[in-house]
């Protein structure tokens, strides 16, 4: 028997009706917020990651799925769904239209990384990219969309936290005082955090180690060192989410794992998954698009994993019924029955009954059995007498009661039910 690949799960049929169920919600969101879909390859050049999201992360450097093809050409398969949306935004020439563009995505994504609960090394994604604005109010759009689709999912218990992490001329000043502060302290920290220092001081903030965490507790905080414009920026993000209702807490710690994100950042965080979890992370990166020799279009947008989500909808007891299963199931007995049943569920179908019938020659008993077992509202027997009337009983499983229903009217009834 050969087994599936470690860090990878099947979505079995018992289980689809969930992920059909958050992905319906996220595209019924993004549309009352006129954000359109993209979709992009699962697989892209390697150059487009190495562009999009730096040679000094961990996605690069250790996690990606990456391989020679036949051509002898370096693949990757996606890590996360930003990069490859800047490459098409760019190579389609899409920021040369009406602003600001507004893209949603669902999609698979691959990392090589020890898999855990709700971290997987193929994982799925909600992600939202806007392009062409520069105003805050945009990035506390976004942060709407993200809480609008925690909330119509009824997910509680979640915090929201902003930060913003400058530009490149604010980030060179506050870089030099992290670096003069951790530079007497780095032999204490992780290997890790010690190879960052040079490349990437920032992303030190985000070590999960705990002697890191504890050191970088009294650290300068990047918001102390914003220039204007970027203070200016997150005044009015605060001033926009507060506007709208939405609570939030300042943490100067937050980071981003990817080098394209400029000024704002922000993370939904939850209790509820174990330890504590980011449930959807996401920011502004200004730079983006000009990596990829687009010029200065601006970006804000998030990403949001959906096993994630999934095990905190477990946790919280608000995953949906089952809503696949059939309205009607049509039992028979003899030939000529079968084939009028055959008929009827066609019918149904048409308009949108969702209908099952016997396939497997089974007794009128086990006909029941299957009935109940795969949660059919109602079942209709059709028999010799039946068939000749052109009428039969309706039983309702929920509580056993029958009612006459002639076989013309049996869509009608059921759509009324």
């Amino acid at each position: 028997m050969v087994n599936i690949p470690k860090g990878t799960k099947d979505c079995l049929p018992e289980d689809s009706y969930k992920w059909q169920y958050i992905e319906s919600i996220a595209k019924r969101v993004a549309q009352s917020f006129q954000v359109k879909e993209i979709r992009t390859p699962i697989f892209e050049h390697t150059e487009v990651f190495l562009r999009g999201i730096g040679d000094t992360t961990d996605v690069v450097n250790k996690e990606m799925y990456t391989f020679l093809d036949k051509g002898n050409r370096s693949i990757t398969l996606k890590p996360e769904g930003t990069a490859g949306v800047a490459r098409a935004v760019v190579e389609k020439g899409l920021y040369n239209g009406a602003m600001p563009l507004k893209l949603f995505y669902l999609t698979p994504c691959f990392r090589y990384e020890r898999p855990q609960a709700g971290r997987l090394r193929e994982f799925h994604q909600f992600g939202i990219e806007y392009f062409g604005a520069t105003n805050a109010s945009i990035d506390a759009e976004v942060i709407l969309l993200a809480k609008t689709f925690l909330d119509k999912l009824k997910v509680t218990g979640l915090k929201l936290y902003i930060n913003s992490i400058g530009c490149k001329t604010c980030r060179k000043t506050y870089n030099d005082a992290l670096k003069n502060y951790l530079g007497a302290r780095l032999s204490k920290m992780c290997p890790t955090c010690q190879e960052r220092f040079d490349k990437n001081p920032l992303r030190i903030l985000d070590c999960k180690e705990e002697t890191c965490k504890n050191i970088c507790k009294d650290a300068p905080k990047i918001i102390d060192y914003l220039c204007d414009d970027c203070l200016n920026h997150f005044t009015e993000l605060k001033k926009y989410l507060t506007l709208s209702g939405v609570e939030f807490s300042v943490n100067p710690n937050i980071v981003r794992g990817l080098d394209y994100y400029t000024k704002t950042v922000f993370e939904f965080v939850s209790e509820n998954i174990g330890s504590q979890g980011t449930v959807c992370g996401g920011g502004r990166y200004d730079g983006l698009i000009n990596e990829f020799g687009g010029g200065h279009v601006p970006g804000v947008g998030f990403g949001l994993g959906l096993e994630r989500l999934l095990l905190l909808m477990e946790s919280l007891n608000i995953l949906p019924e089952d809503t696949t299963k059939p309205d009607i199931y049509i039992a028979t007995m003899g030939v000529e029955e079968y084939q009028k049943a055959f008929l009827l569920a066609q019918d149904l179908r048409l308009n949108g009954v969702k209908t099952e019938i016997d396939h497997m020659g089974r007794s009128l008993k086990a006909q029941f059995k299957y009935a109940d077992k795969i949660g059919a509202k109602y079942v209709y027997v059709i028999g010799s007498d039946e068939l000749s009337k052109g009428e039969a009983n309706l039983k309702k499983m929920e509580d056993g009661t029958f009612i006459p229903v002639k076989f013309e009217d049996l869509v009608s009834t059921i759509l009324n039910a």
